[in-house]
């Protein structure tokens, strides 16, 4: 059985930073492209960031220099250290495993709110 679990959303003021992290159980892990997406209210699910098996990285040009992907195979999981968070940054958080051959996997997400 395959599951993301997303873990690290919260509260945060503006300025403010936050890690997330996704557990991914089920799958050989170091075969997929992981990815960070997300869903504002009101809005349709964005991509954020993406870490390929070779470590290659690929950001949302709103997030660039903001935010980090990154991956530890050995742990199965993938994280996104989020810096310098604003306020349009408040959105449910999802994870995503992905491979050439068509399969993808979701988590459930995590909130995150970014407000005074």
């Amino acid at each position: 059985q395959v599951q993301l679990v997303e873990s690290g959303g919260g509260l945060v003021q503006p300025g403010g930073s936050l890690r997330l992290a996704c557990a991914a159980s089920g799958i050989d892990f170091p075969m997929y492209t992981m990815g960070w997406y997300r869903q504002a209210p009101g809005k349709q699910r964005e991509i954020v960031a993406l870490i390929v098996r070779g470590l290659y990285t690929n950001y949302v040009d709103s997030v660039k220099g903001r935010f980090t992907i990154s991956r530890d195979n050995a742990k199965n999981t993938v994280y996104l250290q989020m810096n310098s968070l604003k306020p349009e940054d408040t959105a449910v958080y999802y994870c995503n495993a992905a491979r050439n051959n068509g399969m993808t996997y979701w988590g459930k997400g995590t909130l995150v709110t970014v407000s005074s």
